[in-house]
């Protein structure tokens, strides 16, 4: 499990473009302090990231919407143009904005999206 302080810390260390990324799901609830911890790091990126990173070679699938994940390490999965609302800075990292989270989450409508999304409108009753 990641806490805030190893996501930005894999982050920083994997060096990406913070123009062409932006960090989704799990970790970006807990770099808005939602949770404490997430499994993994999700990212989006824009096509020509992908690009670069497919011609590097790291692990790529196509999706059922013709879009790509990018296997990048253990611990961070990209993928192409995968974002909702808006971008914004947390901990000087490109992160999506709860709103965003929402809507991300919405879409997939699984059971742990579901209750991801109860705990994120939890927390904004307390802001």
């Amino acid at each position: 499990m990641l806490r805030k302080d190893e996501i930005t810390g894999l982050l920083k260390e994997a060096a990406l473009e913070r123009s062409e990324y932006w960090v989704t799901s799990g970790a970006a609830m807990v770099l808005h302090g939602i949770r404490d911890m997430t499994r993994d790091i999700d990212l989006g990126c824009t096509s020509q990231m992908a690009d670069r990173l497919e011609n590097e070679g790291y692990n790529v699938e196509v999706l059922c919407d013709g879009s790509r994940k990018i296997v990048f390490s253990n611990t961070i999965e990209i993928f192409e143009n995968w974002i909702e609302d808006q971008v914004i800075l947390l901990e000087g990292l490109p992160v999506v904005s709860i709103d965003g989270i929402i809507k991300m989450k919405e879409k997939l409508g699984r059971k742990k999206d579901l209750e991801d999304i109860s705990l994120i409108k939890e927390h904004l009753s307390k802001c």
